[in-house]
């Protein structure tokens, strides 16, 4: 009989200790807690473990260490480093927006840390990937806009107004916006630029840019002329301020091509009174295109216009 209730004694014996072996009592907890999931004695032992993971490419494992650590020790000098670090896994991974918004998080709850100037260069550097047409690599998370671009520049701008990469990041939060074809907002973007930091690189490049949004927005499907005259008169005006620039050979090509389709558009006006047989009416259109836009290829259609309505008025 002893012997029936040792060989018991053993086998329950090894069927319990598998499962003691990852279940420990806590006192202070008053739980069973598996030690797989407690992190290190200390915030500096949990890092020292969670980057040994990283430095060799086991991304998974060093993302569930750096979250065990800021879950553990939220306010250690460590939890700021353990965010940078998740933001750096994300990166190696591909996964550029979940690498963003774990920079970001570092600005957000860890504001002094020693990182975050290099965290805005990641950012930026992130933004322009994603501007040039670069994808995650991994599914997984609805990007928030057409271009995460947009969001994370404007961001950089909100995190350091004027630090050393908010101008050119307003910059390029409005090429992105131009490039959707969102030229209002393109054009408040380059706005701000030239309000914010006008004795900056980028400010002469964004007055021309709002000048190139005003041109745009004329091309629409109706000939909008207000919109023409207003990207006309900004294009003159910074030609002027910057008759050296390489833009201004831009700015010209594009005021001579607005100068035509002013011509156009007065040219099909005068056409209009001279098919309603308001003859003065359309002289008067035809000579200002002769007078005032010669160098444009209507003003020769303009005359021609003109000599047959004078050969009716000798009759």
């Amino acid at each position: 009989m002893r012997r029936i209730i040792l060989s018991l004694l053993l086998v329950s014996f090894l069927f319990i200790q598998p499962a003691y072996s990852y279940w420990i009592w806590t006192p202070k907890s008053g739980k069973w807690v598996n030690p797989k999931n407690m992190p290190k004695d200390n915030p500096a032992e949990q890092f020292a473990y969670a980057k040994s993971f990283f430095d060799i490419s086991k991304y998974e494992e060093a993302r569930r260490e750096f979250r065990k650590l800021l879950k553990a020790y939220p306010k250690s000098a460590e939890a700021a480093e353990s965010q940078y670090y998740l933001g750096l896994t994300e990166e190696a991974e591909g996964k550029l927006y979940e690498a963003y918004q774990a920079y970001q998080m570092v600005i957000d709850k860890y504001p002094f840390s020693e990182r975050i100037q290099e965290v805005i260069e990641r950012e930026y550097k992130i933004a322009e990937k994603f501007m040039s047409g670069e994808k995650r690599k991994a599914l997984g998370v609805t990007l928030p806009v057409e271009n995460p671009a947009i969001e994370i520049f404007g961001k950089i701008v909100e995190n350091s107004t004027y630090g050393p990469l908010a101008a050119r990041a307003q910059y390029k939060l409005g090429l992105v916006l131009k490039g959707l074809l969102r030229y209002y907002e393109a054009e408040e973007a380059f706005n701000k630029v030239v309000s914010r930091y006008p004795d900056s690189e980028w400010a002469s490049a964004a007055k021309f840019q709002i000048a190139s949004c005003r041109a745009s927005l004329s091309k629409g499907s109706a000939y909008d002329q207000g919109a023409a005259q207003e990207a006309k008169e900004k294009f003159e005006e910074f030609v002027k301020e910057h008759p050296d620039a390489v833009l201004s050979l831009d700015a010209e090509k594009n005021i001579n091509g607005i100068r035509e389709k002013e011509a156009e558009a007065n040219y099909n006006i005068a056409s209009f009174y001279e098919k309603q047989k308001a003859f003065d009416s359309a002289r008067i259109y035809y000579n200002d295109i002769v007078n005032n836009y010669a160098d444009t290829p209507w003003a020769a259609q303009a005359v021609a216009r003109l000599q047959i309505l004078e050969r009716k008025n000798e009759k």
